[in-house]
Formats: C-alpha cells, structure tokens, sequence
C-alpha cells in the first residue's frame, strides 16, 4: 500500500479503510517500535468506530517486534502527551482530529512528549512502515497493558491555576461528540462551575456537527446557548479536544491571537523575562503584548513539532498558535486546550470584568482569518508573488511560506500541506482596509496563478 497519501507533515492521516487500515496500523506500529528502540509505547484513542480495531493492529504491530504497549483507552490528545510525558515513554494517539467521520489517524510522539514530523523522524518510521507492511513482523507478542492515568492527569491540569481563587461561572461547552465530552466532567469536577455541555455523548459520526471550531458554522449552537442562559464564557472543542476556542458572554469568538495574549500575560507574571513563541500568522498584537508585559517574544513557523521543537531550544514557558494549539513548558512543551481554559478561567475569576471586556485591550487590528484560494501549483504561485513584490520593494520573509509586511498591514500566505491551496492571513488596523487589502491581495494571487 502507498503510505505517501497518509504521510503528512505531522501527522499520520487519512480515511478510512481505503488509505488507512488495519494492517497499515500493525506495520506502523512495528515501525515506530523499532524507530524508536524503546521498552514500552502508550497508546490511546479518540471516539471514532475504527480507532478501537486500528489501535489494537498498532499494538500488535509494536508488541511483535518485543515492545510492550500501555493502553489509556479513550482520551483526548493531550492526555495521551501527558501520559507519555508522565511514562517517559514515546506515544501514539489515534485521532483524525477535526477531520470527518470517515477520516482516522495517528499522532505519534518520542517519550517525553517530543514531536515527531518529517523533520524529527517521520520519514523515517514511513519508510520501515513500507517494509513491515510488505513482511510483517513474526514472534512471541510483548505484553500489553491498560492503564487508567485519570486522577494524575486531572491533578496536572489543575496545577495550572490556582483553582482556590475561582468563583461561580456559567461554563457551556460543546464538545461537538468529540473528546471533551470525556475529559470536560473530569477536569470541572468539585469546582464552582455550573458546566453546561453540548453534544457530551461520544459518536465520531458526528451526528450535530463537524468538531472543527475554526469553523464559525460551527459555534453557532453554542453561541446561541450562550446568550439563551447568560453564561459568562463558551468553550468549542475541537474533536480530540487539544484544542479550545473561547466564546465570550456576548457570543462573540475570541481569536487564538487574542488568547495567546491573554495567557501570554499570566504566563509572564508567573515567570518574569521569560520567552514566549508565536506563530506567524499570530496578530501583531501577540508580540506588542510579550513585550508590554517585559518577555522575550519568538516568532517561529505554523505547527506543533516546530514549536515544540523551538520551546526546548529557547526555553521558552509558551506558545501559541492562532488556531487554537497553546503549549506549555510545564506540560512537557505539549499543547492542551484544557489546560488553557483554566488559565482564562483563573484570570476571569481574579478579575471583576466580563471575557469581553477582559480581552479588549489585546484586540488592537482587523484580521481576515484563514482564506483558502484553489490554485493549480501553490509553491509556483508564492514564488510569483514573491518576485513581484520584492520588484516593487516590499519588503519580505520566507520563514513559512511568504509574509509581506506594510508597515500598518501585512499578510502571509502559504501552501496547504496537503491540497492544491493556498492559504492567506491578512491583518490591518481596521475593517475597511482589511476588505481592501484582502480584494489586493486575493486580485494578485488569481493573476499570477
């Protein structure tokens, strides 16, 4: 079988059984054993039908070549990089996050934690998984395990904040039958919030809507829910629930640059000077505030394994991505979602202000969010753009993709990793040049396609 259609530059992705299946699973597992020459793999999965049946050929796959596997069972992404975090042992994960029903996956980690994408090992368990799938691994199975590692991990989560200091909130969550509707009751247990969940049951079909908060179609359910019974913060859920958007009390999204900001400042308290990173596509606002509040601010490329990658070389207690993926030096340089509300819900506790107001002041510029344009050849296309404004003297860095930087607006764009796409992000200092500078832009890019 052809592993390049699910060999992706983070992640092991694709839908199954066609591209993804069980004896693809078992050769992954063999390869990623023997990649990584370790005693022991944890592993764990999300609510999606097939993930029981591939994660078991996983195991097979690993435990055939004499690792021993610890199952978690069902929980969300960073529960699993806790465990592994917490085990000292490289772990797998399999979800398909936001993606639909019909998709499945695998997020693989070294022991610690630590990122693996195609720059930190995953061209190489794609090649071994070609030879195992061709010749299997034969032999006396390692042993494996269950392990329920809840009560640790609801303990890691809560250090975090300083749950003493919270008062009585309105919490709605929707976990769109997601993970967070596992791991939401866990972690809000026996504190002084009323948490209402939408769509807590666990069904990968995802019978109400996509897990994808990205999506503003998709809030719509919770914004409504918000605003019908006065709740003083949303949480959306992404389907493995390492990721979490925030809502205010007035319905309205804030924006993954607006919460890198607002936890960028607690993170700073905590830790005078320190280095917090940033994504590129991150608002101007992000490296003001790290600044404002006397840190160290990072500007580093889109995706967890750079990120992470980047946190252990700078030290850094932080970063954020404006997609919604926040990761913490303490949390063993993982993202987590959950460990994130709670850090807005300390600040929102401590604070006489609504969320709305709480994150005005780190709302300074218009954004367009994410703007996909379907072109023939998207790296062609950059290149074009490039060199036409370097011709007209903008000036320009090509750290991930392309940004252009105005001076008062700038705008990055960047192929998709794995669609004929191109995705911009513009920002500017207010509405009206946003529209502007979008129609410039988009007008560039459809006549150098």
């Amino acid at each position: 079988m052809d592993t390049t259609a699910i060999f992706k530059a983070y992640d092991i992705r694709g839908t199954y059984p066609d591209q993804l299946n069980e004896r693809m699973a078992q050769a992954v597992g063999s390869a990623f054993a023997a990649f990584t020459q370790t005693p022991r793999i944890v592993m764990a999965r999300d609510m999606r039908a097939s993930g029981e049946s591939l994660s078991a050929a996983f195991a097979k796959g690993a435990r055939a070549v004499g690792v021993e596997v610890v199952d978690c069972g069902l929980a969300s992404t960073d529960f699993l990089y806790f465990a592994s975090g917490y085990l000292g042992a490289p772990g797998a994960m399999f979800t398909a996050s936001h993606n639909p029903a019909k998709y499945n996956g695998i997020k693989l980690c070294l022991a610690g934690a630590k990122p693996v994408g195609v720059e930190s090992g995953l061209v190489e368990i794609e090649a071994m998984t070609n030879e195992f799938y061709e010749t299997p691994a034969e032999g006396e199975l390692a042993e494996y395990t269950t392990l329920d590692l809840t009560n640790e991990w609801v303990t890691h989560v809560h250090s975090f904040a300083d749950v003493s200091t919270f008062r009585p909130l309105k919490i709605v969550a929707d976990t769109a039958n997601g993970m967070g509707g596992l791991v939401a009751p866990l972690v809000f247990e026996g504190l002084p919030f009323d948490l209402d969940i939408l769509y807590g049951e666990l069904d990968g079909t995802f019978p109400n809507h996509p897990a994808d908060p990205l999506n503003p179609a998709n809030l719509v359910d919770l914004q409504a829910r918000i605003l019908e019974t006065g709740a003083d913060v949303g949480l959306a859920f992404d389907g493995d629930a390492d990721r979490v958007f925030l809502i205010d009390e007035l319905g309205q999204p804030v924006s993954g640059s607006t919460t890198t900001a607002m936890v960028a400042t607690v993170m700073l308290k905590r830790h005078p000077g320190a280095t917090v990173l940033y994504n590129l596509i991150c608002s101007k606002s992000v490296p003001e505030v790290i600044a404002e509040s006397g840190g160290v601010g990072v500007r580093t490329r889109v995706g967890h394994s750079y990120i992470k990658q980047i946190m252990a070389e700078t030290g850094a207690v932080f970063g954020g991505e404006h997609s919604g993926h926040y990761y913490y030096h303490d949390n063993y340089r993982a993202d987590s979602g959950i460990i994130t509300a709670f850090v807005v819900l300390e600040l929102l506790s401590q604070s006489d202000q609504t969320l709305s107001q709480l994150a005005k002041p780190f709302q300074r510029y218009a954004s367009s969010g994410e703007i996909n344009t379907e072109v023939s050849s998207p790296a062609a296309t950059v290149e074009r753009v490039r060199e036409r404004l370097e011709r007209d003297g903008v000036a320009v860095d090509l750290l991930d993709g392309l940004t252009a930087d105005y001076g008062s607006w700038w705008f990055n764009l960047r192929p998709s990793n794995t669609e004929p796409l191109l995705r911009l992000n513009v920002e500017a200092p207010d509405d009206e040049a946003l529209r502007r500078h979008v129609d410039g832009v988009v007008a560039m890019i459809k006549e150098l396609a």
